[in-house]
């Protein structure tokens, strides 16, 4: 299959889409009425939910059985969620909490907003591929033992840190000549690693059908997978092409390795005998972070 990256609506290229998809990230504007060139963040309820479920739809149909979708939106927006899932035929798997480690949104009149869902859902009953990661976290404060073989990854991913506006966005974070931020709503590398590592394997299918600055394409990439990516901003998908074609160094996927370097196919799912990217990274840096 060949990479590719469309420019234009993804409800229109959806349908063209012959190559099956194995896994989707689906991270859509808001509705929250933020400046997009290309995009209408206004839209009544009815309007931007019916435009999910069509969305939610076309992906469905171009999906192979037993392929995977991870759904992220606002917290406020889980029952929508799960309806246009379950309306257009997925069958959900877990409703993930990614607690972010920034500052709660405070609230004068309930408690203040610290996360973002994630609905995992796949194509038939059962996903046809789901890696079991493991991951070692800091101890709690009452625990005197170390995790000897770290821990699974559950449906709370509270290790994952947001590129805020400010500090925490680092190197990561696409800026302007300026200094300003490119894309404000940029996901994280670690994010979109720990979705495609749980459920995808090299040389399998990954879409973004709102890819934004291309995180998500970045990733599959370094991972030896196949990527399909459809934006409609043309800057956008200059910046995408600019970050597959030369792999900046806050992307480098390696230094998460250890992350997880207690799952016991960790070495297959990342397919490290293949990696290219990587081999040249060691070579410039004359040191191999996956020793352990």
């Amino acid at each position: 299959m060949e990479n590719k990256i469309y420019n234009g609506n993804c409800l229109e290229i959806l349908p063209s889409i012959e190559d099956k998809i194995d896994l989707t990230f689906l991270d859509p504007p808001f509705n929250q009425n933020k400046d997009y060139r290309f995009h209408n963040d206004n839209l009544s309820d009815l309007e931007y939910w019916s435009m999910m479920k069509e969305v939610c739809s076309k992906i469905f149909n171009i999906t192979s059985s037993g392929g995977a979708i991870y759904f992220m939106q606002r917290d406020k927006n889980t029952e929508n969620v799960l309806n246009c899932l379950r309306t257009t035929g997925w069958s959900l798997q877990n409703l993930i909490i990614w607690k972010k480690k920034t500052s709660a949104v405070p609230n004068s009149n309930k408690f203040g907003k610290h996360y973002q869902i994630i609905a995992f859902a796949c194509k038939g009953e059962k996903a046809r591929i789901f890696n079991k990661l493991r991951i070692s976290p800091p101890l709690p404060p009452n625990y005197k033992n170390a995790y000897e073989n770290g821990v699974f990854v559950t449906d709370v991913w509270d290790d994952i840190r947001e590129l805020t506006s400010g500090y925490y966005a680092g190197d990561e974070a696409i800026r302007t000549e300026n200094g300003d931020r490119f894309h404000k709503q940029q996901s994280p590398i670690s994010l979109l690693l720990r979705v495609i590592l749980s459920s995808s394997n090299p040389y399998e299918t990954i879409l973004d059908p709102f890819a934004g600055t291309g995180t998500t394409l970045v990733v599959a990439k370094q991972l030896q997978r196949n990527y399909i990516g459809i934006e409609i901003d043309p800057e956008n998908v200059m910046t995408i092409h600019d970050r597959l074609n030369t792999i900046r160094k806050s992307d480098i996927i390696e230094k998460y390795y250890n992350d997880y370097i207690h799952t016991d196919n960790l070495k297959r799912i990342w397919d490290i005998d293949n990696q290219a990217i990587i081999k040249s990274y060691k070579k410039e840096q004359e040191v191999s972070l996956f020793e352990v």
